[in-house]
């Protein structure tokens, strides 16, 4: 492999990651238009409540689709969304998969009383490379389990 071909390979594993602490980012601050703007307008974005169902609790299937869901953040106080690794499965030109793993708190306060929902989530990503710039054309949250406290 040339160094050419290697600084690009590194540069786009570097976007990538960029882009799933991207979406973190923009979750906890409330940016649901930001969010969305990490995702291709044909977007899938899946999500399963319980990973080891094999049907999924929603299916969004286009971009325009998405800020019901990132803007559902907002009934709660506060978010952390901690990133933990992530791998690159594949990497091509213009395409990838990976995984990223997203410890993500939840903090509620009712009546003076807080509580705490953490849910314990796998992200399985399909990436496009569009105009020079890293997509999620997938994104499919899997909840291992959640714990309330």
């Amino acid at each position: 492999m040339e160094i050419q071909q290697q600084l690009q390979e590194a540069a786009d594993r570097l976007a990538i990651r960029n882009l799933v602490d991207q979406y973190a980012y923009c979750a906890d601050t409330r940016d649901a238009q930001g969010q969305m703007a990490l995702f291709t307008e044909d977007t899938r974005f899946i999500v399963f409540m319980d990973a080891k169902s094999s049907e999924p609790s929603q299916v969004i299937n286009k971009r325009a689709d998405l800020f019901p869901v990132f803007d559902n953040l907002n009934t709660y106080r506060a978010t952390m969304h901690f990133n933990g690794q992530s791998t690159v499965l594949e990497l091509n030109d213009d395409t990838a998969t990976g995984i990223a793993y997203c410890i993500a708190h939840h903090q509620t306060i009712k009546d003076g009383v807080q509580t705490l929902m953490i849910a314990n989530i796998k992200y399985h990503d399909r990436f496009v490379k569009q105009n020079g710039k890293w997509l999620f054309a997938e994104r499919k949250l899997m909840v291992d389990w959640i714990e309330n406290r």
